[in-house]
């Protein structure tokens, strides 16, 4: 069987190792436009930030010692320009002769990726406008920084490329401000929690512009400002993270159906409408793994996911591929933030009875040197009970809690199912009670009555207008507040009257939850409590 893979990087190389490995007999092929065939396009941020020192570091694998590997024999230089399905040939261009050439398959795998969005702006043309997609960007970058040309950088784009961008560089000592034209950074989080990762970065001088769209960039020869639809910015560089598009535009008139965004339909086995041709990678769209709705997951993960199963189909197997959770993790300054599963705004509009909790939790115990919190909001539906996300921040180890949430939500679990695990606890690594199960134990309480509360995006609209605030902090905190203290509560508070509208506020929540528990004793029936408290709200207060 002759296979015929277009595309490497993650996709395309995962596919044509391991289907030599399940069938040492097939003929495969891989055919690439660029001369890397296999590069680490996720960690090109941290080539830039001189956390990763060689630039050699960031080739996976050269054609050479792929081919000698796996047993695939591998072509760079050959950009696909046509197909025809019913010669079954994929026509190509050499980029260095610009002849063409055409190879016949059996089997056809796409693999093309996808390229950086690289938009039609007055001055795109200028020195130091950078993208970071392939090595030779990131090295052109840092090349930049590095010769002393370079003090303020403009990253237009807040997603998770753009921003590990904008924190490399300024580690370096860069000037950094970030744009983006959408109304948050950090799109797959609920904005709430997007505002908090911003306010977090300006308060580390990297100023966060959302709103804000991409007009220009102005300069004589090279970089001098950008312009905006509200003010100029001063600048040395920018770097252009606007997204990608699938490079799917070889495909016009071959009958293979695209999205309308441009990506290649598959099933569950990765096949398109036409039986001999796959696709795999960035260039495809697949499925919601808990909505079945249709997803985009340019993601390294879900390319080797995807390559590694189409393999084994061609191969012979019957996998299905169950489809994604729009998992994703970030390193930025001071803070680690990550996501799995639909936001609350995701899951009421694929209409679930949401209910979702916003805690502050211990990353490990308390006492031991270096402890610190985990921000977590956790995501349910109200009448089953059914785990549908979380998005957690923190300084400490995200990706562990993300994990643990990408396990419950594969399995379909519920949060009754995640009662009581057994989970890893000694004090380096976690506390007694693990920060999952401690905001899952919020989020019962709050779904069963015993915590009445008030989320942050409530108090941001305004829905707590008619309480009174009360700092019920371990010691008075808040500049201008009432404070009580919970070790004092043995009856009613000549201070309140029990049908008082009070809003019990505290550094993490866990202290006004138990001061409510208290005072409900005592019958104050008006109480709610401001989740994450102070940490993670901006608290207003009168003056």
């Amino acid at each position: 069987m002759k296979i015929l893979v277009i595309g490497g990087v993650a996709a395309g190389t995962k596919v044509a190792a391991k289907l030599k490995r399940e069938n040492r007999g097939a003929e495969v092929r891989i055919l690439a436009k660029d001369k890397d065939i296999s590069y680490a396009g996720c960690g090109l941020p941290y080539y830039v930030g001189g956390v990763i020192a060689d630039k050699g570091a960031l080739i996976v694998n050269t054609p050479k010692k792929f081919s000698a590997l796996t047993g695939a024999d591998v072509l760079t230089g050959k950009e696909a320009v046509s197909l025809d399905r019913t010669a079954k040939t994929v026509t190509v261009v050499d980029t260095e002769t610009k002849e063409r050439e055409m190879y016949s398959y059996d089997k056809l795998v796409i693999a093309t990726g996808a390229s950086a969005v690289a938009p039609r702006l007055p001055g795109i043309e200028l020195k130091n406008v950078f993208f970071m997609r392939k090595p030779e960007d990131a090295v052109a970058l840092r090349a930049a920084i590095e010769s002393g040309e370079v003090k303020r950088v403009v990253v237009a784009g807040g997603g998770f490329i753009g921003l590990e961008v904008a924190e490399n560089l300024s580690a370096t000592d860069v000037k950094v401000s970030v744009i983006d034209m959408a109304s948050q950074i950090l799109p797959g989080f609920d904005p709430e929690v997007a505002a908090y990762v911003e306010r977090h970065l300006a308060d580390r001088g990297i100023v966060c512009f959302t709103g804000t769209k991409l007009e220009g960039i102005l300069g004589d020869e090279r970089v001098e400002k950008i312009k905006t639809d509200r003010r100029a910015i001063k600048a040395d560089a920018v770097v252009l993270s606007l997204g990608i598009r699938p490079n799917t535009a070889f495909l016009a008139g071959s009958g293979i159906e695209l999205t309308s965004g441009g990506t290649i339909k598959v099933d569950g086995q990765m096949r398109t409408n036409d039986p001999d041709v796959y696709a795999v990678g960035d260039c495809v769209t697949v499925t919601n793994r808990i909505t079945g709705a249709p997803a985009w997951s340019p993601m390294g993960s879900s390319a080797n996911i995807e390559g590694r199963l189409a393999a084994r189909v061609l191969a012979g197997e019957q996998p299905t591929y169950p489809g994604v959770l729009g998992t994703g993790v970030c390193m930025l300054p001071e803070l680690n933030v990550g996501r799995t599963g639909l936001t609350e705004a995701a899951a009421r509009d694929a209409g679930y009875d949401v209910a979702a909790v916003t805690a502050v939790v211990d990353d490990k115990a308390h006492y031991y040197p270096g402890a610190s919190n985990f921000i977590v909001k956790m995501i349910a539906d109200r009448k089953s009970g059914k785990f549908l996300g979380l998005q957690v921040l923190g300084k400490g180890a995200v990706d562990k809690m993300v994990d643990i949430a990408v396990v419950a939500l594969t399995m379909g679990a519920t949060l009754h199912d995640l009662e009581n695990m057994d989970l890893a606890y000694a004090p380096p690594f976690s506390t007694a009670i693990h920060p999952f199960a401690h905001t899952l134990n919020v989020l019962l309480n709050k779904i069963s009555g015993e915590m009445d509360s008030i989320t942050p995006t409530e108090y941001m609209e305004g829905k707590a207008a008619e309480y009174k605030i009360i700092d019920v902090s371990i010691n008075p905190t808040l500049e201008g507040v009432p404070y009580i203290d919970i070790t004092k509560i043995n009856g009613t508070l000549p201070e309140y009257g029990t049908d008082e509208k009070l809003l019990l506020v505290c550094a993490k929540g866990k202290r006004a939850y138990m001061t409510q528990n208290r005072m409900k004793f005592y019958g104050y029936n008006n109480t709610k409590v401001l989740e994450a408290g102070h940490t993670f709200n901006e608290i207003e207060t009168e003056e």
